[in-house]
């Protein structure tokens, strides 16, 4: 193997590392910002969860406590 190839095969591999370690460092922001924002949907739920359980009853009465309609 001559001294020339084995410079551009070594050459050709520090490219391939430096890119991948490019890429590995953007996949790993993308992944921490989706991490936060789940964080944030998985609060919101668990307001909204609590404000619904908050809320006044309906007045709508459950199908036991309805009285029958008046041709039964």
């Amino acid at each position: 193997m001559s001294k020339n190839s084995l410079e551009e095969r070594l050459a050709e591999l520090e490219m391939r590392l430096a890119f991948q370690d490019d890429v590995i460092n953007t996949l790993s922001d993308q992944v921490a910002k989706q991490e936060m924002d789940i964080r944030e949907l998985w609060d919101a739920k668990r307001m909204l969860h609590k404000q619904l359980k908050d809320m006044s009853p309906s007045n709508i009465r459950r199908e036991e406590d309805e009285t029958p309609p008046p041709h039964y």
